[in-house]
């Protein structure tokens, strides 16, 4: 892993060309959201040489997908990867929303791929998510709000709980967006469940994928109370069997792999490398419990979306029953799908 990777040092200017380019290896290619209409998205595929699982990941927190050609890569990829330029990016319509239905987009584009680059493709249903920095945050809410969806999820260097990284940024560096993605905070904490709904931090409960996590010890942009909250808050849910976690010692300053040698970053490969080979079939939640719902809630057996994003209720169901109770205030659908077998 190059030590750039989720840093942010490319801002893109923002573009209204709309139009898919392909190549022997990568394809610049625009879906469409199926939460959003109207609105197109974009995202680079890597294609493999043979048919193996889906990898996704997402950019960091000012940052879009990578600005070179298609043409400019040469070599088939070691599986097919997806990365997503998230709605109000550079090369996406919409508006950001801090892990809204921006990460919503993360699930279209493997739906698309899933139906597009089937031939790449070895079982559509092992899907793997690795982000770092805002790509980390994304990794926990995804975790949270579509827990039966990915094999195994890395997350490193991320937020777990947005207000508390709105109200400790000295600069104001990530308050700029967030006022505006969220809400604006202010000195007395207003928008608590908002911030709540975009937070991995409050949909633990919910964790079914094998998760790693990795992150440095004197990482100052995204400080590492994020992790280790997040951890204690998985020893709270009973979820540790499901987490590894990683803190580099001594790594991290204004950048996140600040002070990192070769071997800490080929560490990090490695960590996420072997949560994938470790965990090659999809997973399934209970078949009755009780989860989070975080603005909205997907499974592969039913959804539940708040009226507002900004909700946090939860959801006590059971498949073999048939039965659901929402608990929370405000509007709510549930999307019942098959027969739950």
């Amino acid at each position: 892993m190059e030590k750039s990777i989720f840093e942010d040092i490319e801002r893109r200017e923002k573009t209204s060309e709309r139009q898919s380019r392909y190549s022997k290896y990568c394809d610049l290619i625009y879906y469409p959201s199926s939460v959003t209409p109207g609105i197109e998205l974009a995202m680079m595929v890597y294609k493999p040489n043979k048919p193996t699982h889906i990898f996704v990941t997402t950019h960091g927190w000012h940052m879009s997908i990578p600005s070179h050609s298609v043409e400019s890569v040469t070599g088939a990829s070691s599986c097919l990867a997806v990365h997503v330029d998230m709605r109000g990016r550079a090369l996406s319509d919409g508006k950001a929303d801090c892990n809204g239905f921006e990460i919503y987009d993360v699930i279209d584009a493997c739906e698309y791929v899933k139906k597009y680059y089937a031939e790449y493709i070895s079982d559509p249903e092992v899907v793997y998510f690795e982000g770092g920095s805002g790509g980390g945050g994304n990794a926990y809410a995804l975790a949270a709000k579509f827990p039966d969806y990915f094999a195994a999820i890395t997350s490193m260097c991320g937020p777990s709980d947005y207000a508390v990284w709105y109200d400790n940024d000295p600069i104001g560096e990530f308050q700029d967006e967030l006022s505006v993605w969220i809400g604006e905070r202010g000195e007395k904490g207003a928008y608590n469940e908002a911030y709540a709904s975009r937070s991995g931090i409050y949909g633990v409960k919910n964790l079914c994928s094998p998760m790693v996590i990795i992150h440095g010890e004197t990482d100052e942009r995204v400080p590492v109370y994020h992790a280790r909250n997040y951890m204690k808050e998985v020893e709270r849910q009973g979820k540790t069997d499901l987490v590894k976690y990683t803190e580099l010692r001594g790594i991290g300053g204004f950048e996140h792999w600040q002070n990192a040698t070769e071997a800490d970053m080929q560490l990090i490969d490695q960590l996420s490398k072997e949560n994938r080979e470790n965990h090659p079939k999809p997973v399934e939640i209970a078949r009755k419990g009780r989860m989070a719902v975080l603005g909205y809630l997907v499974t592969k057996h039913f959804s539940v979306f708040c009226e507002s994003l900004d909700t946090v209720a939860e959801i006590i169901y059971d498949l073999d029953a048939d039965t659901f109770e929402f608990i929370g205030d405000g509007k709510y659908t549930i999307i019942k799908k098959s027969a739950n077998k």
